[in-house]
């Protein structure tokens, strides 16, 4: 479980193919302090940590992630956003977030403002995901408040330390990010179905 609010930042130094799975080896300020088997979320994904060397850590995604993420969009040199799960003993700043991704949405538009930034982000409606004014959604992994919420899209503001700390200051206009839904609110609209 974690809170969706970003720890670091790390980069991709390697890729490998095995089978349909993907494993990635990450480089970042964290990595020294990770374990094997620990949970680590990545652009929003739990993932397990399978292999540390030095400076870097190495996860594997296999199919249903790829699938349900834009993990499969990464390459070399891409940044990705790190949070370690979140501590029992400690603050809960953003909102509860499992690292399950529900699905990806494409970037519509990113607004400079005059100190900081709207992105507008479009989903399928039909996978029966709801986003609301005010209330939570983890964009790649980063715990934010909606904006002018409508049945397929909303936005977010972004405060400078976000836009600094985060991979979102390479996100544009057409590229997806991934989506976690506030749990809450899917228990809501799933009981609402019945």
């Amino acid at each position: 479980m974690f809170t969706g609010i970003i720890e670091t930042t790390g980069t991709v130094k390697h890729i490998e193919r095995e089978g349909d799975n993907l494993h990635f080896t990450i480089q970042s300020a964290i990595s020294q302090e990770l374990k094997i088997d620990q949970s680590v979320s990545h652009n929003g994904v739990c993932l397990t940590v399978v292999r540390l060397n030095d400076d870097t850590h190495t996860v594997t995604a296999i199919a249903e992630t790829l699938e349900k993420s834009n993990l499969a969009t990464l390459k070399v040199n891409s940044m990705v956003n790190l949070e370690r799960c979140m501590q029992l003993n400690a603050r809960l700043d953003g909102h509860i977030v499992q690292g399950h991704v529900d699905q990806i949405a494409e970037c519509l538009y990113v607004k400079p403002l005059d100190g900081s930034w709207e992105y507008r982000f479009k989903y399928d409606r039909t996978k029966g995901n709801v986003t609301v004014e005010k209330g939570s959604v983890c964009v790649n992994g980063i715990s934010l408040t909606v904006v002018n919420s409508t049945e397929d899209e909303f936005s977010v503001f972004i405060i400078p330390y976000t836009y600094e700390h985060t991979n979102l200051k390479e996100i544009s206009q057409g590229q997806t990010v991934n989506l976690e839904f506030d749990i809450i609110g899917k228990y809501v609209a799933r009981l609402m179905q019945r």
